[in-house]
């Protein structure tokens, strides 16, 4: 069985490079890939194009590769939390494609199935429509959305193993088993890494035949977006 372990983030993503298109898995701060990064920031790579659910927000998460200009187009369904995002949409410095939060889900799903593309209803009537192919179907219309085509992906999960089986945690599953079916190379970095054979198979979410790189991550923050409480 092929052994996938690299040593760490570094050389997770050592070969990408300038101009590179990346899928990043997670759902706000929540099983984003933190080390990965981190990393990119570090090699400063730079003209990405990010696939993600969101930017982040400031100082963390993708809104940190924003804040360093190391974005040259963001791709994402929720970009809510982010000043600088907002900044760099308005003086024209970020190209920015908003999509559905199901048509991002289902662009990734397509990549994974090694389909073109897919109709959705979704943005049907709207500005998503511009410059998409509509057909309709038993009197309703639909867009064709095309598959993603990523250079990467990169995931976060809670455990994987050698093989690059990975199990995913609570809410951190979120888009993170879609982004890495998607990608042409898939790196995860995972909080728990057993050797091949240990994982249950009837746990695993993804399949190690996705995923080409993995590696035990570190210093996890887990910060949490909006911190909500309320009185006893």
């Amino acid at each position: 069985m092929i052994n996938k372990v690299v040593m760490n983030a570094d050389a997770a993503v050592e070969d990408i490079c300038d101009g590179a298109t990346v899928l990043l898995g997670g759902f706000g701060l929540c099983g984003i890939p933190e080390n990965c990064i981190a990393a990119l920031i570090k090699k400063k790579v730079q003209g990405l194009t990010c696939i993600s659910n969101n930017a982040g927000v400031d100082g963390f998460g993708i809104g940190m590769l924003l804040a360093n200009r190391q974005v040259k187009k963001m791709i994402a369904s929720y970009v809510g939390e982010n000043a600088e995002f907002e900044r760099q949409l308005l003086t024209g410095e970020l190209e920015v494609e908003l999509i559905p939060q199901g048509t991002l889900a289902t662009r990734c799903l397509a990549a994974g199935y090694g389909m073109p593309a897919v109709f959705t209803p979704a943005g049907v009537g709207t500005e998503v429509e511009a410059g998409k192919e509509v057909r309709v179907f038993k009197g309703k219309a639909y867009l064709l959305e095309e598959a993603f085509d990523a250079d990467f992906a990169i995931v976060k999960a809670w455990k994987g193993d050698t093989a690059g089986n990975l199990v995913f945690r609570a809410t951190a599953r979120n888009f993170n088993p879609l982004m890495a079916m998607a990608g042409k190379i898939t790196i995860a970095e995972v909080e728990h890494l057993v050797e091949a054979g240990e994982l249950d198979p009837d746990e695993v979410h993804t399949p190690g035949i996705y995923v080409h790189r993995v590696f035990k991550g570190a210093k996890y923050e887990k910060r949490i977006e909006q911190r909500t409480t309320r009185n006893k």
